[in-house]
């Protein structure tokens, strides 16, 4: 028997299972009050997964509203759109508009590690054809636990191979991220997926259900029972160890009906018959509908019975749930209707109308001619509890603060200082990355300037003007573990450094806020202290914050993952052939270190491969003002031709630096290290706005009077030499032949067998 609205009406004490679909006592309560009843089953299977963490943002949103503090323009123009819409949107100037947003798919991936990470890779994917822009590259972060450990062993293949798997199904270039291990990720690896779109300014659309009469019109993928309550419930849910005894199923992806189904939206916009747009991700139909009405100028009608199928048993409720792949929902005027199905005809894309906008301020759905759903939108999409949740500092913090790294015994000669600098760029957290970026394709589509091993991704987008954009996407648990407020804002600095080594100028971010359990008081302290952090680091930056993503709830086994707030950030560059490597380019050129070092080995990469994994102290402070000064040089020499090559100082400080300029650009180098410290810091201290730049003999006068024209602290370190060796002068000599092996074989040799 279907459990209609009057159904619900006249049986009020009916048990519903609103606990086992994870919802509160106390917010059944605030339903019923709502709705002046109990809800029907397919209303509360709406609720709950509308009011799940993923989707609702209970647990975060009065602190995300910080970000509204900050200004609705970047330093290339006007936010085009913002927090609140499916993707941010910014003016690059010549009239196009970049679109780019980073997006969570951590649970699923770990309960099945390909269709997790490939529909991680759909979902963020369908977010940009959503605000009416063509997909033109991913960047992937991921975090296992230790390479070594059985449970990557098991998740990093599959979640390697689905992203490849989708995006180069899809025909798009992925052109940067990360790959980190740590003991804090074990059961629980962090699936962090950006992708990025080019539309001219005039294609823009936002998700808004508008005009009474309006056909309502779902095209794509059929409607199955697999990913029911999938990311909603899975990314509001705790792991154990052995995995969780209640596993929704996660998604199943279909990449070719995704491509088919971006060059039909494609064309649906450009011929003008759509009047908004929504995607289908976490809790489907029941996301979609409430979401577009909410956001209109009215309510919205739709008959269940017509979404088609692929599994003809599913009840109302599964339907409603169902979190199906490569399926969007579109608000069409009844005129444009044929032409409308025409097009998705031509592209064998399966379109069906299944309701229309309404003039009241409802959301009805019927089944089998009786109503099932009767709400108010807002009630689903936008009312769902907000819960400024207990915050407390860790009492154990002031103890590993105090436990600094600073103190830590370091080798002076040149045989263990030789010791430290291999085995720190052999590390899985600094070996090469190839095992995992060679099965992604970085190059399909021609646009590709930058990719993997670059510190930035970039994308050309106007081939006649050569204008571009390029994009990083950088986070470091370490350092927000030792301070999330620090943490977060070296985040932003290193994504901000990593563009403007590139040449190109930092714009815009968007973010990937990963952390813990949001009921335990510390995990909250930590999100609030890093969202400050953010907050504050991008006033001084002057760079918006577009959208992003909040995942709670990593932990296992009630252990909670490092806090690790990722930051996307976007620059811009006028003609991407003056784009700048990080290879060593040429044998002679002069080798000069930006920036000032200080002894700052916090939550270093030398302090958790020397010693054990420690990590204690404080991180390396910002210095804003002295990443915008870096910034502005690195972008002149660019533009002005200066230099051969640049390199950002990060994990690994100048020695990781160092070596990975040799074995990217196949040179040598000969150095002197500077003395103002003991050498081992100099080498690994991970002090912020820092590069490593070569450059011809005579270009040296010219860019160092950019350096001091900015106030960057600029010194002679060496040059390329063509000789395959790392030389420290006075210290030690690595031949780099010997290092590439060992650091190419860190990864494969992990994964022999796996």
């Amino acid at each position: 028997m279907v459990d209609t609205v009057e159904n619900a009406r006249t049986t009020p004490d009916v048990v519903q299972p609103w606990e086992a679909l994870g919802l509160k006592a106390d917010e059944y309560a605030r339903i019923r009050d709502l709705l002046d009843r109990r809800p029907t089953g397919a209303e509360l299977a709406m609720y709950s997964v509308m009011w799940s963490e993923h989707c609702s943002y209970k647990s975060s949103k009065i602190h995300l509203k910080r970000f509204s503090e900050l200004p609705q323009t970047t330093p290339r123009g006007p936010l085009l759109a913002g927090i609140g819409d499916n993707a941010g949107a910014v003016d690059i100037g010549q009239g196009y508009a970049i679109t780019f947003k980073a997006e969570s798919h951590n649970h699923p991936s770990y309960v099945e590690p390909y269709q997790g990470a490939a529909t991680g890779v759909g979902g963020i994917v369908r977010d940009i054809m959503a605000m009416g822009a063509r997909p033109v590259a991913c960047m992937d972060a991921l975090r296992f636990g230790p390479l070594h450990s059985a449970d990557t062993k098991r998740t990093l293949p599959g979640i390697v191979a689905g992203v490849g798997g989708y995006g180069n199904c899809l025909g798009l270039p992925n052109i940067g991220g990360e790959l980190v291990f740590d003991s804090s990720y074990y059961g629980n690896p962090l699936v962090n997926a950006l992708c990025v779109g080019v539309m001219r300014h005039e294609d823009l659309h936002f998700a808004k259900a508008t005009g009474s009469g309006n056909k309502v019109i779902l095209y794509g993928a059929a409607t199955g029972a697999d990913g029911i309550g999938g990311a909603s419930v899975l990314a509001s849910e705790t792991f154990e160890a052995d995995g969780p005894a209640k596993r929704p199923s996660v998604q199943v992806g279909d990449p070719f009906m995704e491509k088919l189904l971006i060059e039909c939206t494609l064309e649906l916009f450009h011929a003008g018959v759509v009047t908004a747009l929504q995607d289908f991700g976490a809790a489907g139909i029941s996301c979609a509908t409430s979401e577009l009405a909410s956001a209109g100028d009215g309510g919205m009608h739709c008959e269940l019975d017509l979404v088609p199928l692929r599994d003809p048993t599913m009840t109302p409720e599964e339907i409603l749930m169902s979190e199906s792949q490569e399926r969007m929902m579109a608000v069409v005027e009844p005129a444009d209707v044929d032409a409308f199905m025409a097009i998705c005809g031509k592209w064998d894309v399966q379109a069906t109308v299944v309701g229309e906008v309404t003039e009241d301020d409802r959301l009805i759905i019927d089944w089998h001619g009786e109503t099932i759903v009767d709400v108010d939108p807002n009630t689903v999409a936008v009312d769902a509890p907000r819960y400024d949740r207990p915050q407390l500092r860790p009492e154990w913090l002031d103890g590993v603060q105090a436990d600094h790294a600073n103190n830590l015994p370091r080798g002076h000669d040149g045989a263990a200082l030789a010791e430290a600098v291999v085995a720190v760029a052999t590390s899985p957290n600094l070996a090469d990355k190839s095992w995992a970026t060679s099965q992604y394709d970085r190059y399909v589509r021609g646009n590709s300037v930058l990719s993997q091993p670059e510190d930035s991704g970039m994308i050309r987008v106007d081939e006649q003007t050569n204008l571009g954009v390029a994009l990083s996407m950088d986070a470091n648990g370490r350092y927000a573990y030792l301070n999330p407020y620090f943490g977060a804002q070296l985040a932003l600095s290193e994504s901000y450094r990593n563009v403007a080594t590139t040449g190109a100028q930092p714009v815009a971010i968007t973010d990937c806020l990963n952390f813990g359990s949001p009921e335990d008081p510390e995990v909250m302290w930590q999100f609030t202290e890093a969202i400050k952090g953010l907050v504050d680091g991008c006033k001084v930056l002057g760079v918006p914050v577009t959208g992003g993503n909040v995942s709670f709830y990593n932990q296992t086994d009630g252990i909670n993952i490092l806090p690790t707030p990722l930051v996307g950030m976007l620059g811009v560059i006028d003609d991407v052939r003056l784009r700048i490597r990080q290879g060593f380019a040429h044998a002679g050129d002069t080798v000069l270190l930006l920036g000032d070092t200080k002894q700052e080995l916090g939550g270093s990469a030398w302090e958790d491969v020397m010693h054990g994994h420690h990590l204690g102290g404080l991180p390396p402070f910002p210095d804003f003002d002295a990443e915008i000064a870096l910034g502005k040089v690195l972008q002149a020499a660019a533009k002005q031709q200066l230099v051969s090559s640049a390199h950002d100082l990060s994990e690994g400080g100048l020695a990781v630096a160092l070596v990975e300029s040799c074995l990217h650009g196949n040179h040598g180098v000969s150095f002197t290290l500077p003395t103002d410290l003991d050498p081992c810091a100099e080498l690994f201290s991970e002090t912020q706005a820092r590069a490593v730049v070569s450059l011809p003999p005579q270009s040296v006068a010219e860019f160092t009077t950019l350096c001091a024209d900015a106030g960057v602290p600029v010194r002679e370190l060496g040059e390329v030499c063509g000789d395959q060796l790392l030389e420290a002068r006075g210290f030690f000599t690595v031949q780099l032949d010997e290092l590439r092996q060992q650091w190419q074989s860190t990864i494969p040799e992990a994964m022999q067998g796996a």
